[in-house]
């Protein structure tokens, strides 16, 4: 499967990740941003994940990923302080680490931005979206 093609199917499959992805993430954001050390590595994920783009393998590694940050069943319950959030980052940095190059300075700029905002204390879930 070459990882620019895309079935009907395999299309929607993401867009219900995608959308659902949308929903969660930022609330979960906001709530944890300031124990999150890996969140530039994070909102960049998220990002790439959502710019249409990508190619379908990237995507799905990534919304996997941000998946497990997402769900609130994990490996290590994120509130156990110093550790709730190891895993986490272990799983977004090999997500990373996998799709390599499409992963766009783009995308860390947004990262950025979104951060930049966060620290005068604001977070826009859907005015930080990627712009189609």
């Amino acid at each position: 499967m070459s990882q620019t093609g895309n079935g009907p199917t395999q299309d929607a499959g993401i867009a219900a990740k995608q959308e659902r992805l949308r929903r969660e993430f930022w609330p979960k954001l906001k709530r944890n941003l300031a124990r999150l050390p890996f969140a530039e590595d994070l909102l960049a994920a998220y990002f790439c994940a959502l710019d249409p783009t990508t190619p379908v393998r990237s995507k799905a590694i990534l919304l996997g990923a941000l998946a497990y940050f997402v769900l609130p069943a994990d490996m290590v319950p994120d509130f156990i302080l110093a550790l709730g959030f190891v895993d986490d980052a272990a799983v977004i940095m090999a997500a990373v680490n996998a799709i390599g190059a499409n992963l766009k300075p783009e995308h860390r700029e947004r990262a950025r931005e979104v951060l930049a905002r966060a620290k005068g204390g604001i977070i826009e879930g859907e005015a930080t979206e990627v712009e189609a």
